[in-house]
């Protein structure tokens, strides 16, 4: 039968199917596109994060920490990390001779896909094994570096510490800015210096608000009007929010400046294979579980220099969590 003696119901539905057709191979084609670029995308920054995280690899003199019988896998053990925020840079020029400003330990559970963060604050009376004596903490990385920092928070939290990353303030800056910066709730007004160390530079109002890589600087570093304390728990929450944001995927297309800027500004005893293991972390199909802690103390001034002196229950308390968390004895 032809055309001219079809229905016009039977015509219509034949022009429908002709037209969902090239809308399907359409659609098909635009998949395949896609498709294609993200796994072009995707390939190139496995390549990328490679080649720079094996350049920012850097050795800690020990295949693993004495308080471990064999070294872990974080691929299927759990934990922990050391992140240390040196103050240093070329524009301060005293690369070689900086104190850490920020210590963080972070323990990773494997099966809960948990992290506890917990932060020291800067100015804690602690030993410290490379001068064997008691000193602020954050002048083991002017001694040793990161293996003297490494081993003062072993002794000090009695837990192996596996792994460490060490960040200058540029690699801070370059990562939040590449992240089209954070939200951050600012608890109050404040001024301060900028990277370069110009004084009263940085300004922000209270409130919730986007902060650029210097502004979440300033913000992390200030304790003009509080503590060591309430200093902590902000870098906490700075952390936990570009963490946030890393992980959205509104942020995919940011990972390539992201790795530039951890490269060019990072240094880790991790492997990049190790660092991989740490993507089921963020993938897990629920929100990262982070908790936050800080080593509670009291202001202690025995002469001229001012420290914080560690409240020994709670430090107690501290350890057994962070053992606990590990499921270490």
């Amino acid at each position: 039968m032809s055309d001219k003696n079809q229905t016009p119901s039977r015509l219509v539905r034949k022009r429908r199917r002709r037209k969902f057709r090239r809308r399907l191979y359409f659609l098909l084609v635009l998949c395949f596109i896609a498709f294609f670029v993200v796994a072009s995308y995707a390939a190139y920054l496995y390549v990328k994060a490679g080649s720079v995280m094996s350049e920012s690899y850097e050795g800690v003199g020990r295949e693993k920490s004495e308080l471990r019988e064999t070294a872990v896998d974080p691929s299927k053990d759990n934990f922990s990390m050391l992140i240390i925020g040196a103050d240093e840079s070329e524009e301060r020029d005293n690369e070689g001779a900086a104190r850490s400003d920020t210590l963080m330990l972070a323990t990773f559970n494997k099966e809960d896909k948990s992290v506890k963060l917990v932060s020291i604050p800067r100015d804690s009376l602690v030993y410290i094994p490379e001068v064997d004596r008691e000193t602020k903490i954050n002048h083991a990385y002017a001694y040793g570096g990161a293996k003297a920092t490494i081993e003062t928070v072993e002794h000090l939290l009695d837990i192996p510490v596996d792994y460490h990353v060490t960040l200058n303030f540029e690699a801070f800056i370059d990562v939040v800015n590449a992240l089209n910066g954070i939200t951050v709730d600012v608890p109050y007004e404040l001024y301060e210096q900028n990277s370069d160390g110009e004084k009263g530079a940085i300004h922000l109002l209270p409130g919730e608000q986007q902060l650029n890589g210097e502004q979440a600087l300033a913000l992390a570093r200030t304790r003009k009007l509080d503590n060591d304390i309430e200093r902590g728990k902000r870098q906490q929450e700075i952390i936990k929010a570009a963490m946030d944001k890393a992980i959205s995927v509104g942020s995919v297309f940011k990972y390539d400046d992201v790795i530039e800027a951890v490269g060019d500004n990072m240094t880790t005893n991790m492997t990049f294979s190790e660092i991989k293991s740490l993507i089921s972390y963020g993938t897990s199909g629920t929100n990262l579980d982070i908790e936050t802690y800080t080593l509670e103390g009291s202001d202690y001034q025995p002469g001229s220099v001012y420290y914080w002196k560690l409240d020994e229950t709670v430090l107690e308390e501290i350890k057994l969590m962070l053992k606990e968390h590990l499921e270490i004895s």
